[in-house]
Formats: C-alpha cells, sequence, structure tokens
C-alpha cells in the first residue's frame, strides 16, 4: 500500500496541480473561442471543407482528400492515407471558427507534402509515445511500490527506469507536438488570405481560434514535462 499513496503525496500535487490550472484554462478558452467565432460567417461563405479544398488546391495538393467525421473538434490530418477529416461544425460551417481549424489541418498537409522535419519525427515518435502514455504510469507505480518494500537486487530500480524512458517519449512526443501545431497554423494564417477564403481583418478572428487551440497543446507539454520531473526525483529517493 506504501507504493500506492506515493503517488498522491503533497509533493505530486505540487507538480500535477500547475498542469491541471492551465489544461483547464486551455480546455475552457478554446471551447470559448471556438464558439464565439462559430457565430461570425466568412465573407466567402465557403464552408471548413471548401476552404480546407481551396487551400490545399492552391499549394497543388488536389489529391488529398476530405472527409467528414463524427465528433466535436475530432479534425486531424491522417499522414498514412493522406485524408483530411472534419468534423460536422468545421466541415459543414463557413464560420470563421470552421475555416481557421480546417485550414490548419490542411497546413499539416502542406508539412507532410514539404517533408517538415519535425511532422516527420513526430509521426516517428507516435509508437513508442502511445506504448508509453499507455503504459509507463503502471510500470513506474510497479517499480516504486517495489522499491518501496525493499526489493532486492535492483529489480525495483530497474522497472522505475524503464517506466522513466517509455514516459520520456511521451513528453518528448508532446513537446515536439508544438513547433509542428504552431507552423501548421502559421501556414494557415497565410494562406486563408492568400487564397481568398477570408479577408485580412477576418483573418485576426480565425487566428484568434487558432491561438486558443494551441494553448491545449502547450497545457499537455508543460503538465507532462511536470509529471516527468516529479517521477525523475521521486525515483531518487
Amino acid at each position: 500500500m506504501g507504493g500506492f499513496f506515493m503517488f498522491f503525496e503533497p509533493m505530486y500535487l505540487v507538480f500535477a496541480i500547475p498542469g491541471l490550472l492551465l489544461a483547464g484554462y486551455a480546455s475552457f478558452m478554446t471551447k470559448s473561442t471556438f464558439k464565439k467565432y462559430s457565430n461570425t460567417m466568412a465573407s466567402s461563405q465557403l464552408t471548413g471543407a471548401q476552404a480546407a479544398r481551396q487551400m490545399l488546391n492552391s499549394q497543388g495538393l488536389q489529391d488529398v482528400q476530405i472527409e467528414r467525421v463524427e465528433g466535436f473538434l475530432s479534425d486531424h490530418y491522417d499522414p498514412r492515407h493522406r485524408v483530411l477529416r472534419l468534423s460536422p461544425p468545421v466541415h459543414d460551417s463557413p464560420s470563421l471558427s470552421a475555416v481557421g481549424v480546417a485550414c490548419h489541418e490542411a497546413g499539416h498537409a502542406l508539412q507532410h507534402a514539404q517533408g517538415y522535419v519535425p511532422l516527420k519525427l513526430r509521426s516517428a515518435l507516435v509508437p513508442a509515445a502511445s506504448f508509453g502514455s499507455k503504459f509507463a504510469y503502471w510500470i513506474l507505480f510497479l517499480g516504486i511500490t517495489l522499491q518501496g518494500l525493499g526489493q532486492v537486487g535492483g529489480i525495483g530500480a530497474s522497472i522505475v527506469n524503464l517506466g522513466l524512458i517509455l514516459f520520456t517519449a511521451a513528453v518528448v512526443f508532446s513537446v515536439v507536438t508544438l513547433p509542428v501545431e504552431w507552423d501548421a497554423s502559421a501556414r494557415a494564417k497565410v494562406q486563408l488570405v492568400s487564397a481568398g477564403i477570408v479577408t485580412p481583418a477576418e483573418q485576426v478572428d480565425a487566428g484568434r481560434v487558432l491561438n486558443a487551440a494551441f494553448l491545449t497543446y502547450l497545457a499537455a507539454a508543460v503538465s507532462s514535462i511536470l509529471t516527468l520531473i516529479y517521477f525523475l526525483i521521486r525515483s531518487r529517493r
């Protein structure tokens, strides 16, 4: 039982609470900003899907497909199948929120086509990061528990080190995600105007949606870094 309560000691809260507060703020800002500009229509009257199509076509990416998928803000670009998947509120609406998000995802398609290095790195990290995010906590819990029980032979320490390696992979993934997402938004902001999707004034408001969404990635990175620092400190005690 001692190992279990180690994960909920006051020191853990010192590292966890800032990340939780930032994540809550980021989620609130993303949803409220998206909702606000969902009520402001682009003067071009292009839906999110049409805006993404126009942006992709302007960059010679006619072969990238666009699909409608269920879910709220489940929008993403699939580099394996070269498909842009947009949620109904983005795919079907001509709002500034919709065209901003759609063109952000189209920005990932541009990154893919141009061999953007951080995107390649993030894609390469997916298997390790996915495994680490699922199992690192359990492995760390087991290792710290064994250490707390005075496990001989260094088994507990070895398990902790394995957990730290797996968790680090997830942390690196979240950090690499930051330039990938920022760059996709930067590309979208330029293309929104140059492709004739919005006016310069409208681009400012659409950009606010993208900036708010970026906070969620920043919060995830900060939270994961703080958690890793906690585990590093805890494992050496």
